[in-house]
């Protein structure tokens, strides 16, 4: 007999539905799947056999063939043990085809017919539901990941046996026996605030760096911050998330999606509710900052998706490793290309480096015990086309004695916020119709587009071209930087105040390329 069976599998951080068609016929009885699948998969086979043994049901000494589809792709880290099962007990005769019929089945299995979680629930139920599938049968530690999709009926199962049970109902009887799991509510204002990293309220004096950053996080643009140890920029880069706009709904699904297929949700949470925060240490090797592998999988630029990769102490990740920065930055993806095909990997995220002016930390000061060379040698870490993909540079200088006694408590986090959210929505409404929602994410056509210059300021921007020798790339990110003023302002003209603004954030451009002040 002949079964067919819809799944899922990924591909990179993409799903595509897997077609599990499942064949049971007189011959030399084994057990063959095919499809383009590897060794790791083919062991699904023994799992199911020994699971459906020890749940009572045995399999018939015949020849059964098990094919994956699309077998162009090619199979590999997947797990599709309960859709195998379900697949051969239906062409055993034990369910009819048409109780599987419109039903989307995931999950493994343990040899005692336990039903275990998989990655990529949430990529391969969004899929699904794109190509019109409604009801989901999912691990019970996968069906609140499934459930955030809307629209749908996430079933959650603990065992084959209680599997086999649910199928054979009618439908009308399937809910009160297993009733859909319910889509999770989402997190309030006041929860959030508990989790914050730091509060702009707590970093004492700095209000250049944090009107830089509130800049920063209101069109999402990169910042590098340079000054000496201790002057508090680790602690501002934490501050960015408590400013940045909430993740909208589709947002929460494109972050949650990459975190299931790395296997890094939030225990017990179903989504990502809090922009992400990802600050790998400099000794990060290449592989885990941009992703990749054999099995290509998400880095750490792509796990900072729609959130802020914190690079601390840049020069010291190495020219080659910030050469890999290039792409991201510029594009907003990562690809990666192997003998099984290319992946390609999100990598929209505010990109926020710290760094010393030297190796000491203290140059230009007289303190400064570094000799010329080795300043050189240490600012040349940083490649000069790295550095012009930072839309802003800002200097933390050191925070004098007299502030740190006389402290008094500064703006808080969520009063920058509010400005942030404001701005926020002027970016949302005007780019309505296109795919972006941040300034900072504009290409070069609707750079020109929506960044309108008066006389005077298309005056001002050509003296500064002039005498700043700026690249086209500078010229288009002051441009943006000065869109996000005016937004911050409420006003949608470009002024030349906001140019000036913007043309200061430019600290790196002032130097020869590579120098880091």
């Amino acid at each position: 007999m002949f079964s067919s069976i819809v799944s899922g599998a990924v591909y990179g951080v993409h799903s595509y539905l897997l077609h599990i068609e499942t064949d049971i016929s007189d011959g030399l009885p084994m057990f063959t799947m095919v499809g383009f699948v590897s060794a790791q998969v083919r062991e699904a086979g023994e799992r199911v056999r020994v699971a459906m043994h020890n749940t009572g049901i045995h399999l018939p000494p015949k020849r059964i063939t098990v094919n994956f589809t699309p077998a162009d792709i090619p199979k590999r880290e997947m797990i599709a043990d309960l859709p195998v099962a379900v697949g051969i007990m239906a062409a055993m005769g034990l369910l009819d085809q048409e109780a599987v019929k419109g039903v989307f089945i995931a999950g493994g299995l343990s040899l005692d017919g336990e039903v275990t979680p998989v990655r990529g629930i949430l990529p391969m139920v969004l899929e699904a539901k794109e190509q019109g599938m409604r009801v989901f049968l999912l691990p019970r530690k996968n069906v609140k990941e499934g459930a955030a999709v809307r629209g749908i009926r996430a079933i959650g199962v603990t065992t084959l046996e209680e599997v086999l049970h649910y199928l054979r109902l009618p439908n009308v009887e399937r809910d009160a026996f297993l009733p859909p799991e319910k889509e999770p509510a989402l997190t309030g204002e006041g929860e959030r605030e508990q989790k914050l990293l730091a509060d702009f309220g707590d970093v004492c004096g700095q209000d250049g760096v944090k009107r830089a950053l509130e800049i920063a996080a209101a069109g999402f643009h990169n910042i590098l911050m340079i000054g000496p140890p201790g002057s508090g920029k680790s602690m501002l880069a934490k501050c960015l998330p408590g400013i940045l706009p909430e993740l909208t709904y589709e947002e929460r699904l494109e972050v949650s999606s990459i975190y299931s297929i790395a296997g890094e949700l939030p225990e017990g949470e179903p989504l990502v509710r809090e922009r992400p925060f990802v600050a790998p240490h400099h000794s990060i090797t290449q592989q885990a900052l941009v992703g990749g592998g054999s099995y290509p999988r998400p880095g750490a630029i792509s796990l900072a998706h729609r959130g802020v990769l914190f690079l601390d102490e840049l020069p010291e990740f190495g020219r080659e490793n910030l050469n890999l920065l290039r792409q991201p930055l510029e594009e907003q993806k990562i690809v990666i290309a192997r003998n099984s095909g290319t992946y390609e990997f999100p990598a929209k995220c505010m990109v926020v480096g710290a760094a010393n002016p030297c190796p000491c930390g203290y140059f230009p000061e007289d303190r400064c015990s570094c000799t010329k060379a080795q300043i050189q040698n240490y600012q040349s870490k940083v490649p000069g086309p790295i550095l012009d993909r930072f839309d802003l540079c800002a200097d933390a200088p050191r925070v004098p004695v007299g502030e740190l006694l006389g402290r008094r408590s500064g703006e808080r986090s969520d009063a920058v916020r509010k400005r942030v959210e404001a701005a926020q929505e002027r970016q949302d409404f005007r780019y309505r119709e296109e795919k972006i929602l941040f300034n900072g994410e504009m290409n070069a056509a609707q750079t020109e587009k929506y960044c309108v210059l008066g006389r005077s300021e298309k005056k001002f921007v050509k003296e500064v071209f002039r005498r700043m020798d700026l690249s086209a790339r500078a010229f288009h990110r002051i441009l943006r930087v000065a869109r996000t003023i005016a937004d911050l302002e409420g006003t949608e003209e470009i002024l030349e105040d906001h140019l000036a603004e913007a043309v200061g954030y430019r600290s790196a451009d002032r130097g020869k390329e590579g120098d880091l002040k």
